[in-house]
């Protein structure tokens, strides 16, 4: 019954296809006829394969689960970026691009196969309940969370404002055990963070782009505008290393914010048609004052829009290393009825100059690499888009990833130094692409003239890179 269900919708489909080209008095070749008659075939040979491994596999699988299998099978054989969405995963992408939900501000990670605390986020119920870093959460609600997958975890501690949880943890070296009831409340992902670093320089590290992004980006701009003298005030250092990108919005919004005119990217699909162009709008918020952007191999998507339209603008110097190299968007497409969503790969991007940056990165103005701690070499650098399985081609001359440490100490980040003397006068570019090639040929310690109050940087987990357009 299934099966005659599939192969009569299949006819069902074709006569309505028929009905409505006789309708638009278009006159079929035979070559396109033969192509839709080939796929009708190969949609009754999907249906012979889903009834026998339904009736016959040794387990009764689920169908639904079949189903699914099967649609996102079709999806990632296109490109590593397109896929299928179950209605939880469509709802967990969501909560991620609005950037706040109900929970209880926990940053965790697995290890060992036991969920471990990162950092509570400050002023969040998690650091006001008293739960430390480095925490090791046992059990959820009192169930084990050994045998959990993190995602599961996490899902378990998110849930409706104003619900209460109960975490067992246990902590440090003598391993006590300790319980707390935590009240989830609505908690933001913080996107943008900021500080002066030193007294003269505005530092910004963007950490993702979603619906959050650009507000907190205008609340830091604004800020250091309050509060640095203008005859004082050196520039902006932007930190988009290891952001792995976002929203194609928010993208824009954030480069407008550097830039008065001109393109900052276009969209092309499939057909000429479909070319779409985004231009800054007049009232850029930095009033002109110097921009140095960091880069790396983490830096993808929509921090690559960001960085390639500054960068052709001449609006930017752009420090450190060959960024991921994805350079095309994908559109989010909601099935309706609970079905979840098609993330679907639906055009290349380029930037003002018509570059596509799709697995070829854009490089720095200034390269510098990071000095690597031993036990992290030839783990330090990322593959790059042009490395991944099935990617979109752009000619013969594609590029690999680069590196993408950045160290947790601040005054051993040589790309944060660098930016920071540049921004001051202490060096000038031409200065430090020579020391970088000194220094590869003779490594040395980083300059001691490092900022004392250098905003801190992480090597953040390296997500996929994602640029989102909803539909």
């Amino acid at each position: 019954m299934r099966k005659l269900s599939l192969v009569v919708l299949g006819v069902a489909i074709g006569a309505g296809t028929a009905t409505l080209v006789s309708q638009s008095r278009f006159v079929w070749s035979t070559s396109a006829a033969a192509a839709v008659s080939d796929t009708y075939k190969s949609l009754n040979l999907f249906g012979d394969v889903f009834e026998k491994v339904r009736t016959d596999y040794v387990e009764k699988p689920s169908e639904q689960k079949l189903v699914e299998a099967a649609i996102n099978g079709m999806l990632t054989s296109l490109d590593p970026h397109s896929s299928y969405m179950d209605p939880k995963s469509f709802r967990d992408m969501q909560v991620q691009t609005r950037g706040e939900f109900g929970g209880l501000g926990i940053e965790v990670t697995q290890e060992d196969g036991f969920v471990k605390v990162v950092t509570p986020i400050d002023d969040t119920p998690a650091s006001r309940a008293g739960i430390l870093s480095g925490d090791i959460i046992t059990a959820i609600d009192d169930d084990q969370t050994q045998g959990l997958t993190l995602n599961q975890a996490v899902d378990k501690m998110r849930g409706a404002i104003n619900t209460t949880v109960k975490l067992t943890v246990v902590r440090g070296t003598s391993k006590e055990t300790k319980e707390f009831k935590i009240t989830r409340d609505r908690i933001q992902i913080k996107a943008v963070r900021a500080r002066t670093e030193g007294d003269d320089i505005g530092y910004i590290r963007i950490t993702q782009f979603n619906e959050q992004t650009f507000e907190g980006l205008k609340a830091a701009i604004q800020k250091f505008q309050s509060e640095i003298p203008n005859d004082k005030f050196k520039g902006y250092i932007l930190d988009l290393r290891n952001n792995p990108g976002g929203l194609l919005d928010q993208s824009i919004y954030v480069a407008n914010a550097f830039l008065e005119r001109g393109e900052i990217v276009s969209t092309r699909g499939r057909n000429a048609d479909e070319t779409q162009r985004y231009n800054a709008k007049p009232g850029e918020l930095s009033k002109g004052k110097p921009v140095v952007v960091l880069i790396n191999g983490g830096s993808a998507s929509a921090s690559e829009i960001v960085a390639g339209a500054l960068q052709d603008h001449k609006r930017a110097t752009l420090i450190g290393t060959r960024s991921f190299g994805k350079g095309s968007v994908q559109t989010i497409i909601p099935l309706g009825q609970n079905n979840g969503a098609l993330r679907l790969t639906t055009a290349r991007y380029y930037t003002p100059s018509g570059r596509s940056i799709q697995a070829k990165g854009i490089d720095p103005d200034i390269q510098i690499l990071q000095d690597v701690p031993d036990d992290l070499k030839g783990r330090d650098s990322t593959k790059g888009e042009a490395a991944l399985r099935g990617h979109l081609k752009n000619g013969d001359d594609e590029k690999g990833g680069s590196q993408a440490y950045v160290p947790p100490d601040a005054s051993k980040d040589k790309q944060l130094i660098a930016a920071a003397d540049l921004l001051r006068g202490r060096k000038k570019a031409a200065e430090l692409v020579e020391q970088n090639k000194v220094e590869m040929k003779d490594p040395v310690a980083a300059p001691k003239d490092a900022p004392k109050d250098a905003a801190p940087a992480s090597a953040d987990r390296q997500k996929e890179p994602a640029l989102e357009n909803a539909k």
